[in-house]
C-alpha cells in the first residue's frame, strides 16, 4: 500500500477526515489547491475529487472554466496512481486527451479510473477520466495517458 492511500485511510477514518486530506492533498501539489478540490474517493483504479464552482474557476459566461476542469481531472488520476501503482514502480502523466462535451454550470464531480488489465499493459497506462455536473451531464471526458516504469 502506498504511504499516500496509508495517509488517506487513516485520515479519512477520523471526524472531518476527507476535509483535512483535501486540504493536506492540495498542498503536495499547489495547483490543485488553486482550484479548492475535496476529494471524495482514493482506492486501486479510482480516484474521485469534487471542483466546486467559485468565481475564481469561472470563465467569462460564469461556467467552470475547462481547465479547471482538466485539473480536478489529473487530482482524480493522482489519487488512482497513488493508490494503483506498485510500490516497486513510479508513475508519470505524459499526456492527456479531453473532450470538452458541454458547459460545466454546476460544481464538478472529477473521475478517474482504470483497470488491471490497463495497468498490466505498462508502461504506458491509459486512465479513464470525466467531469460530471450535479445533473449527471458528462462536462469532459477523456484519457491521461501515463508512463509507469521501475523506480531506480
Amino acid at each position: 500500500m502506498s504511504s499516500t492511500l496509508a495517509l488517506y485511510k487513516k485520515i479519512t477514518a477520523l471526524p472531518q477526515g476527507k476535509r483535512i486530506f483535501s486540504v493536506l492533498f492540495s498542498q503536495k501539489a499547489p495547483y490543485f489547491a488553486s482550484v479548492h478540490l475535496s476529494v471524495e474517493e482514493m482506492k486501486p483504479h479510482l480516484g474521485q475529487v469534487v471542483v466546486p464552482k467559485r468565481r475564481s474557476v469561472q470563465n467569462h459566461i460564469g461556467t467552470v472554466h475547462a481547465i479547471a476542469a482538466c485539473n480536478g481531472l489529473e487530482a482524480a488520476m493522482g489519487l488512482l496512481a497513488e493508490a494503483t501503482c506498485p510500490p516497486d514502480m513510479r508513475w508519470l502523466p505524459k499526456g492527456m486527451d479531453v473532450q470538452y462535451l458541454a458547459k460545466s454550470t454546476t460544481s464538478l464531480t472529477c473521475t478517474a479510473e482504470s483497470t488491471e488489465a490497463d495497468w498490466a499493459g505498462a508502461p504506458d497506462v491509459p486512465i479513464t477520466v470525466k467531469a460530471v455536473t450535479k445533473d449527471g451531464t458528462v462536462t469532459v471526458a477523456g484519457t491521461i495517458h501515463l508512463w509507469v516504469v521501475p523506480k531506480k
